[in-house]
């Protein structure tokens, strides 16, 4: 009786994990969808605990689990509540090391009862138990890395040869691994170690020469390796729920690492031996040459007062300042003398998939404001002002002028299309790729130096005296 209950809360939960996942794509539902998930994974969890059985067995060890369930409820909640919108791609990178942790976690202890029992178990059976070991502790150790980079406390670092150095380790690893399959359990209970050992290192190197625009992309692949290690679980412990939340989230993360790859037009090939965008010394772009010009607020205040269309480019300036909510106010101000508002969302813009996205949504900002990468393209040659705030990279034409960038052939914001250009920055230093940005000496761009809170709390109160 127990067994079917406990099958039949596996099926809602995997029915809500796809509902939940299908909610996500827009985000007018995205919350819910979240909600919706979080529901089915509470139901999966509690039916493991009371009904899971094996040989008339129940779970047991209730003190452990609810010790555990309680410690790691209190600190994600607190860590949740406490983190400021800018620190969320590191907590989301943290978080989802965790899991690659566990998964490694998983596998080490599957290994060890094979071992104790001195029988040789089925070669499926041992190549999941691998592979989930060395997905799991490549997704934990990088994501620790991308964790350090992405709040400053590590830099990136390479060295000559690094990349030919990660494939001699990942082929030692795949060797060793082959070498444990077959002998089965007889292999000395170290070699299991070593793999580990090995994996945590190249889940460091793979992920310590990457650096400039290109964490997103990084971020959303080791998601994918946590989820496919996650499932790896999943089939060891014959866990449906466990199998389809692992394979969702896998295939999830490898769809949106293809799709980020495309945007930033970078090779899944490079990202995968450690050489994406990583390791190269930025140069300023050639194009990057004269001087700029700045404008005031109260001109500023003018041109867009009396626009007929504005579009924001929001990027990380925007997310440091914590000057969403001000914008918002911006974005409501101009609308209400007639002036049509939309935000240009680049694929990769912030440190995150999604950032911006999430960032705006703080905000109350509505959804069908932000505009795609495509669509706004498509609106900037009717567009009269451009307000770009921190962001870089993403509206920088060297990505598609200048062969020796290294962001050339990256998909852009053509912002450079509209008929004013206003960028605000604290300083002309370069963004996060390390290279000059030649739009901000082009001759529509204009620039609005500050912090751009403190900026776009001054540009209110001047609209508001027109």
């Amino acid at each position: 009786m127990y067994s079917s209950l406990l099958t039949f809360s596996y099926l809602i939960a995997s029915v809500t994990f796809i509902v939940g996942l299908k909610m996500l794509s827009h985000p007018a539902t995205a919350r819910k969808g979240n909600l919706v998930a979080a529901v089915g994974m509470t139901l999966a969890v509690i039916g493991t605990i009371f009904l899971y059985e094996k040989d008339g067995e129940s779970l047991g060890n209730y003190g452990w689990i609810f010790a555990g369930i309680a410690v790691g409820t209190i600190l994600g909640t607190v860590s949740a509540k406490k983190v400021k919108m800018t620190a969320m791609p590191e907590m989301v990178s943290l978080f989802n090391g965790m899991g690659g942790a566990c998964a490694a976690l998983i596998s080490l202890v599957e290994f060890d009862h094979l071992s104790y029992a001195g029988t040789t178990a089925n070669p499926v059976f041992l190549l999941i138990v691998v592979l989930g070991l060395v997905i799991g502790s490549i997704s934990f150790a990088g994501s620790v890395i991308a964790w350090g980079k992405l709040n400053g406390s590590i830099k990136d670092f390479a060295f000559p040869g690094q990349h030919i150095f990660n494939l001699l380790v990942l082929a030692v690893i795949i060797g060793m691994a082959g070498y444990l399959i077959a002998l089965s359990p007889a292999q000395p209970q170290w070699f299991i170690y070593g793999i580990f050992g090995l994996s945590i290192l190249y889940g460091l190197f793979f992920v310590f020469p990457i650096g400039g625009a290109d964490m997103p992309v990084v971020i959303s692949l080791l998601n994918s390796f946590t989820g496919v290690a996650a499932a790896c679980g999943g089939f060891l412990y014959d866990n449906k729920v466990m199998l389809t939340g692992g394979i969702l989230v896998g295939a999830a993360g490898t769809l949106l690492t293809i799709l980020m790859c495309k945007a930033m037009n970078r090779s899944l090939a490079n990202v995968l031996i450690g050489s994406f965008g990583g390791g190269a010394k930025a140069t300023a772009a050639a194009g990057a040459q004269g001087s700029y010009k700045e404008i005031t607020l109260s001109d500023t205040a003018v041109l867009m007062s009396y626009a007929n269309k504005v579009y924001i480019v929001p990027g990380y300036g925007l997310a440091v300042a914590q000057a969403q909510h001000i914008c918002h106010e911006l974005e409501k101000l101009l609308e209400s003398k007639g002036v049509e508002v939309n935000y240009a969302i680049h694929p990769v813009a912030g440190r995150m998939p999604g950032h911006m996205n999430v960032l705006l949504a703080e905000a109350d900002v509505p959804y069908d404001k932000l505009k795609e990468m495509e669509q706004a393209n498509d609106e900037f040659a009717t567009t009269d002002v451009v307000l770009v705030l921190g962001a870089n990279d993403v509206v920088n034409p060297a990505a598609k002028s200048d062969p020796a960038s290294p962001i050339y052939g990256m998909p852009i914001l053509d912002v450079e299309l509209s008929k004013h250009i206003i960028v605000n920055k604290r300083s002309m230093k370069p963004g996060y790729a390390g290279i000059e940005n030649e739009l901000f000496f082009r001759p529509k761009t204009s620039m609005l130096f500050g912090d751009a809170k403190k900026v776009l709390q001054d540009l209110v109160a001047e609209i508001k005296s027109l």
